[in-house]
């Protein structure tokens, strides 16, 4: 009689809603196979103690991958309701994440920068959508990491200009060499969406965003 395996027993059941239930009908159909092997084997020729115990090693084997399997879905979704949890406390808090445009209302545009490495100068030079530039601001030295800044929506020459989405760029300069920088678009949290990718943000201005893609939270 040919030697039965774990992974033959268990592509004989039925696959039922929870996990447990499926290890355990895996594992009777399994002890059952082999408690009929056991009674049809060849006196002659019967299965040796190594034989039995490679096959309950690997219905054990089973086994522990469905509980393994289990556990990490349990904790998946644990960890899926603490990012939405999370998420939720963020609605109507302003974040900074990647992007290089900036919203000008009220006399009052707020932007950020991500800075690679520290800077004894950086600058911000904001545009309009003609790319004409109306502003540069002097930010001074600047340590490593995340920083956000501020225009009151004038214009060098001291102009106001209206309100409205406008675009920038920083350049930050360490000793005569150029230092890395990522420009961060600022926006409010107007509602959380999860669904099969995760938890997303629905941020005003710069649209949907993963947990991961916000830089501050300010």
């Amino acid at each position: 009689m040919s030697t039965i395996s774990a992974t033959t027993a268990a592509s004989q059941s039925t696959v039922p809603a929870s996990t447990a239930t499926v290890s355990s009908e895996g594992q009777d159909r399994f002890l059952k196979l082999l408690v009929t092997q056991l009674k049809n084997q060849d006196p002659l020729n019967p299965m040796d103690n190594a034989q039995i115990t490679s096959q309950m090693a690997q219905i054990s084997t089973v086994s522990g991958i469905d509980k393994l399997n289990a556990t990490m879905q349990s904790m998946a979704a644990s960890f899926n309701a603490g990012q939405s949890l999370q998420a939720t406390s963020m609605i109507g808090r302003s974040v900074l994440a990647t992007g290089s445009l900036i919203g000008l209302e009220g006399g009052s545009a707020v932007g950020g920068v991500e800075l690679a490495a520290a800077a004894d100068r950086v600058t911000v030079s904001i545009r309009d959508a003609s790319g004409q530039l109306l502003r540069t601001l002097d930010l001074g030295a600047q340590d490593s990491g995340v920083l956000s800044f501020q225009w009151n929506g004038t214009t060098d020459s001291g102009a106001s200009v209206a309100a409205g989405g406008y675009s920038f760029a920083v350049e930050a300069i360490q000793g005569g060499t150029k230092v890395e920088a990522t420009t961060l678009s600022a926006g409010l949290v107007a509602g959380v969406t999860t669904g099969k990718s995760g938890v997303t943000l629905n941020v005003n201005g710069i649209g949907t965003l993963a947990l991961s893609d916000v830089k501050r939270v300010m």
